[in-house]
């Protein structure tokens, strides 16, 4: 039978109909351990209480609202943003494409306002993923995602990552506006960007005047166990695009910005109708709550601390398999030797999902509330799927 859902996805043969915490129920009735949770989108996992709490209680008041009006689940979560994190302000998207496209337009806005126009040039990296919009495949440039989607939208500058020679060329350019990177790598591989390359890009920002995008849309909401990944390194962005994790499973995405950088996004410059809907900002919020809640992130850092340890037992019994454990907090990859959709495929038959990334690279973005259970559990599933692969190569 043809499926009427267009094939844009190698779809698993399964049908999750119930999530409970780091579980997934099949149709069948199996018990999946989920490793992977939506690509890093379940930051709570499965059907938490307190937000499917929230978002009850605000389904019997009011689902949608045109933003020509004030929506009060909107400046709560704006105002939590800002009080946790650098921006002054944020727009609210449905998604991290939507957040990308907006991020562009923002720098892109702020330099035509100040009176400088060509400086449209945004600086990205090779292995980047910044969305499957128009301006993310662009940004990104990858031939797997932009092959026969041209004409592309100009204004983007690739770099290979690490190759500061041409970094500094690039951003000393009289059309450079802005640098836009990923302080994990997710779809990448799970390629994180050490502190002290950080640190440079946001001096060499400074140096030139140009605008740092940070794309936290995967590393951010306690992933790496900050509540973004760029405060390990103790810098602040101009701009931020954060999705996933946010809305705890429930779509939405934002923009986070200084006053200064988004000072060209005046009344009519963007809009959305979804974006910032009632539903989706009052989840969001508890996601917040929950994720600063006292200890939560020093929790996270524990568990991660545990599963990485375990992890790399797992690698040194299995060197047929796996090269490598690499990554941040709970933002991790097994770098493969055999092709890593083997290790997803055999998982399938021990019930526990992982997500496979560029570089041959398995990733594991299980929720933040997995239990020490669970890491040990996950580890033994994943060595029994680790056998069988070894079996096979």
């Amino acid at each position: 039978m043809i499926s009427t859902v267009l094939p844009t996805y190698n779809r698993a043969p399964f049908t999750f109909v119930k999530g409970e915490g780091t579980w997934l129920i099949e149709a069948d009735g199996r018990r999946f351990l989920d490793l992977g949770a939506g690509i890093a989108v379940n930051a709570l996992g499965h059907a938490h209480p307190d937000l499917v709490e929230a978002l009850t209680e605000q389904a019997g008041k009011l689902w949608h609202v045109s933003n020509l009006y004030h929506i009060a689940p909107q400046q709560k979560l704006a105002d939590l943003l800002a009080e946790h994190t650098f921006a002054d302000t944020t727009f609210f998207t449905n998604s991290g494409t939507e957040a990308c496209e907006l991020a562009v337009k923002m720098a892109r806005k702020y330099w035509f306002d100040k009176g400088q126009p060509e400086r449209t040039d945004i600086i990205t990296f090779d292995g980047s993923f910044h969305g499957r919009s128009a301006a993310g495949i662009a940004a990104a440039g990858s031939e797997k995602m932009t092959h026969g989607m041209g004409p592309l939208l100009p204004g983007f500058v690739h770099l290979p990552f690490g190759d500061h020679e041409a970094l500094t060329q690039a951003a000393a350019s009289k059309t450079a506006g802005a640098i836009m990177v990923e302080p994990v790598q997710g779809e990448g591989g799970i390629r994180p960007l050490p502190d002290a390359c950080l640190k440079g890009l946001r001096d060499l920002c400074d140096e030139h005047g140009l605008l740092m995008i940070l794309d936290e849309v995967q590393c951010g909401v306690g992933r790496t166990g900050k509540l973004f990944a760029h405060e390990w390194a103790g810098v602040a962005p101009d701009i931020m695009m954060v999705a996933k994790g946010i809305g705890g499973g429930f779509p939405l995405g934002a923009v986070l910005a200084t006053e200064d950088a988004a000072s060209g996004m005046t009344a009519g410059t963007h809009g959305s109708t979804y974006g910032g809907n009632p539903l989706a900002c009052a989840v969001g919020a508890k996601v917040m709550e929950v994720v600063t809640a006292p200890g939560f992130l020093e929790e996270v850092n524990r568990k991660a601390g545990a599963l990485r340890q375990k992890l790399e037992g797992l690698v040194a019994s299995n060197p047929q398999v796996f090269e490598a454990v690499r990554g941040s907090g709970l933002m991790l990859g097994l770098k493969c030797v055999a092709p890593n959709m083997n290790v997803v495929t055999a998982g399938y038959d021990e019930e526990v999902l992982t997500v496979p990334a560029a570089d041959n690279v398995v990733r594991l973005l299980p929720p933040l509330t997995l239990t020490e259970a669970e890491i040990d559990e996950a580890v033994t599933r994943l060595d029994k799927a680790a056998t069988k692969v070894a079996l096979n190569v």
